[in-house]
């Protein structure tokens, strides 16, 4: 049964409203000078020639975007367009299918990859439905070094892939290269952005629990008061999101506390920050709030990278950033049970607050 209430003089699924300080505003703001970042002196140029004061503008690039807005675009990133495309086409395919063939791919509690039409933000229905798959397959989760786990066992997650269209899981896959290439790529240059060697992240994703998530965001009728994602921040390290033309994507700035509007702009990715990166770095970067509008008229769709580290990892301020003048304000989260706790919230409404980064914060 499907409860309504009537909310001037509308009748609406309650599931899906937002709370009157959340729900999108009559005017909206398009964002000016949100950081474009131009990746072709480490992609389009010999690999010999590529030094650290070759790049030094890009480093410093990066890090100024990290820092001051926590997200920013990138062009010229050598993500192939043909592949983008055919995944975008895929996912059209599959979201077009009958809901009974989708949910023969649906995820539950226990296999959260696949299919899923009911998720829940800050306790809120999103207007969405999704599909997820993880990026190593099968994605071995290696024991917990924790003693009192009652689950210390190795164990795997299987991608579920739909029979139709024909096409879908060869696209996926493809992308999945490109995309991850392009992450770690990133994850370079902020690392030496932070004063760090190029290669201090590696280790934390040999056993890497990423993701890629299709959205798909249906015209909604009542706009004004649903979200097609409620506001987060996301959990990972790194997001690398592909979105199509129709937009909608908002973040909160953080020189006002406005909810601005980013523009498309074709061929390019929005990156942005994740909990676990402002984690490591002790908050010098910090992620970046953000949410995502519907309107009745268009479909939207919209395709995330998550980078994700090992499930055993446990995520802590890094020593090289840390001293007696600048103390770790974290204390350890363990990536495993941080992501458990965050995705139980997203299948139900929950009568408290869902776990949060700042909920590892040390008192000062």
């Amino acid at each position: 049964m499907v409860y309504t209430t009537t909310i001037m003089g509308e009748v609406v699924d309650p599931a899906y409203v937002q709370a009157p300080e959340h729900r999108p505003k009559q005017s909206v703001i398009i964002a000016e000078g949100i950081p474009l970042i131009d990746l072709s002196p480490i992609n389009y140029q010999q690999e010999e020639t590529i030094t650290p004061v070759s790049i030094q503008g890009l480093v410093e690039e990066i890090g100024s975007a990290c820092k001051e807005w926590g997200f920013f675009q990138v062009i010229n990133h050598k993500v192939p367009l043909g592949k983008r495309e055919r995944i975008e086409d895929a996912a059209r395919k599959f979201f077009a299918l009958s809901l009974e063939e989708k949910i023969k791919v649906r995820r539950d509690a226990i296999n959260v990859l696949g299919y899923f039409e009911a998720e829940h933000t800050k306790n809120v229905r999103d207007w969405k439905e999704i599909y997820d798959f993880n990026v190593q397959q099968p994605t071995f989760i290696p024991p917990s070094d924790d003693s009192d786990d009652d689950q210390n066992i190795q164990f795997q997650w299987d991608n579920r892939w739909p029979q139709n269209p024909p096409e879908f899981r060869e696209a996926c896959q493809e992308y999945a290269q490109e995309v991850e290439k392009l992450a770690y790529k990133l994850m370079e240059l902020i690392a030496l952005s932070l004063g760090l060697a190029p290669n201090r992240f590696h280790e934390f994703f040999i056993h890497n629990t990423s993701n890629i998530r299709l959205n798909h965001y249906p015209p909604c009728p009542y706009p004004h008061l649903a979200l097609g994602l409620g506001h987060h921040k996301d959990t990972g390290v790194l997001t690398v999101l592909a979105q199509d033309d129709v937009g909608g994507l908002e973040v909160r700035r953080k020189s006002d506390g406005e909810w601005i509007r980013v523009r498309p702009i074709s061929n390019s990715f929005i990156i942005n920050v994740g909990d676990m990166i402002q984690v490591w770095s002790n908050d010098a970067y910090e992620s970046v709030e953000h949410r995502v509008m519907v309107n009745s008229e268009k479909d939207r769709f919209s395709i995330p990278f998550f980078l994700k580290p090992a499930l055993y990892t446990d995520v802590k301020p890094l020593e090289e950033l840390t001293d007696e003048n600048n103390p770790p304000i974290y204390r350890p989260v363990n990536w495993g049970k941080f992501r458990t706790a965050r995705m139980r919230s997203n299948f139900t409404k929950s009568n408290v607050e869902n776990l949060q980064i700042y909920h590892f914060k040390i008192s000062q």
